[in-house]
Order: structure tokens, then C-alpha cells, then sequence
């Protein structure tokens, strides 16, 4: 089973790149935002979902392991495929952790292919997986205000730069501001 490539962009196509990882091009499904990020000739790392059907053998890429557990735990789901998957994860995933936390089936249910139902399911599957500290996407290992996160990358910072510093956050600054001006005079 493949689960990492690194390469360099051959080519864009609909959906999909061909990433050259040396003699071999691969192709790989990825989300429409990092479709739309990326250009030809970029060095791309991914982490891979290998698909294996009777009939097919695909890769479905992700840049970071946070979206690569969140894609997991999708496909777990009954009636959700890799491809629809990919349609999820075309939405930021702090987005959605907070629509599946706020039980919004409403805000779910707007991604082409999920309909009500499927947007219950999801919420209901992955609710306490998203809530737990069990999985790298829970956000940054502390339980902090995903505003102030989602504030801080807004800023142009990257979410390991903002772990690290929380980390090391004394535990009485709570609170959406509180945290960011922490961040800001400690980055």
C-alpha cells in the first residue's frame, strides 16, 4: 500500500495530478484548494489514501497527516467514498470539525453530494472522534479556542509555529484575545 509520495508536479489535470517521484508518475486525486495552490514543476510531499476496488486501484493525496486521519475517518463512513471525501476536504477542515462539533447538518449538507442524511451520519460518526484528543486534528493537543487558531493562520502563520508556542501557554490565558496577544508577544 503506498501512504507517502514526494515528487514533483508533471502535469494538472481535472481532479488529479501526475506527481513524478523520479521514473514513475503517479497519478493522485487531491482536494480543489490544493489543486488550485500548487503549478507545475512545485516539489509537493502527500500523504496517500490507496484505494483498491475489484476494478481500480487509485491514490488519494493530502498535504498534512491532520487531513490525512480526517479522510480516514470519512471513508469509514457508510455511503461516503474517497471521491466524496475529497469534496469534503475542499472545505477548510477547521470548517468542518466546527460544523460536525455544532451539529450544523444544515452547513454539511450544502457540499455537493451530501444530502441530509449523510450529513447525520457524519456527525454522528465522527463527533466524538473530532471532540477527543485522540486524533491530530483535534486542533493543537490543548483544548484552545479554535478562534484564536483560525485568527492566527488568518495572520499568516503556520499551525505548527502557533502549536508550538501554545504549548508552552501558562494554563490561566483563556479566551479568544487573551490567547492571540499571548501568541503575539511570545512568537
Amino acid at each position: 500500500m503506498i501512504a507517502y509520495l514526494q515528487g514533483q508536479v508533471l502535469r494538472k489535470l481535472n481532479r488529479q495530478i501526475i506527481l513524478d517521484t523520479g521514473k514513475i508518475g503517479y497519478l493522485v486525486n487531491v482536494p480543489t484548494p490544493l489543486l488550485e495552490e500548487i503549478e507545475e514543476n512545485d516539489n509537493l510531499e502527500l500523504f496517500i489514501h490507496t484505494n483498491v476496488r475489484e476494478d481500480d486501484l487509485s491514490l488519494y493525496g493530502v498535504k498534512t497527516v491532520e487531513e490525512y486521519y480526517f479522510l480516514k475517518d470519512l471513508i469509514s463512513i457508510s455511503g461516503i467514498g474517497p471521491r466524496l471525501a475529497m469534496d469534503i476536504l475542499a472545505v477548510p477542515i477547521e470548517s468542518m470539525k466546527g460544523a460536525i462539533l455544532n451539529e450544523d447538518t444544515n452547513a454539511i449538507s450544502k457540499i455537493p453530494g451530501i444530502g441530509k442524511k449523510t450529513a447525520e451520519r457524519i456527525v454522528l460518526e465522527l463527533k466524538g472522534k473530532v471532540g477527543t484528543g485522540e486524533r491530530e486534528y483535534k486542533g493543537l493537543g490543548k483544548d484552545v479556542d479554535e478562534d484564536a487558531v483560525e485568527a492566527l493562520v488568518s495572520l499568516g502563520y503556520q499551525k505548527g509555529h502557533i502549536q508550538k508556542v501554545i504549548s508552552k501557554m501558562p494554563e490561566d490565558i483563556k479566551g479568544t484575545e487573551e490567547i492571540i496577544k499571548h501568541f503575539l508577544t511570545n512568537a
